[in-house]
């Protein structure tokens, strides 16, 4: 794996993981009472968007370690998914 494509799984890692993380422990204005005229009910109430980055940065590292840990050591290769054997007969 180079430099790049380390980059980009754990880019893709991180916003997977984000979107996961956004809505945990959301509170909406509707849910408090107060909702800001010409926004939605459903819009977050403090949305605490460093703290989120933070834990998705976090969590996104330790999935990159594992993930980069298994393409790295071959314990998991494409041939290894390969149920229907399209790929031809193991050498």
């Amino acid at each position: 794996m180079g430099i790049a494509s380390g980059l980009v799984l754990y880019a893709v890692l991180w916003f997977l993981t984000f979107l996961v993380v956004l809505p945990i422990r959301l509170k909406t204005q509707g849910d408090i009472g107060e909702i800001v005229r010409g926004t939605h009910a459903g819009a977050p109430h403090e949305p605490q968007l460093p703290k989120r980055a933070l834990i998705t940065t976090g969590i996104a590292a330790v999935l990159w370690v594992i993930a980069a840990y298994v393409i790295l050591s071959g314990t998991l290769t494409v041939r290894d998914l390969d149920w229907f054997e399209r790929m031809g007969p193991r050498p």
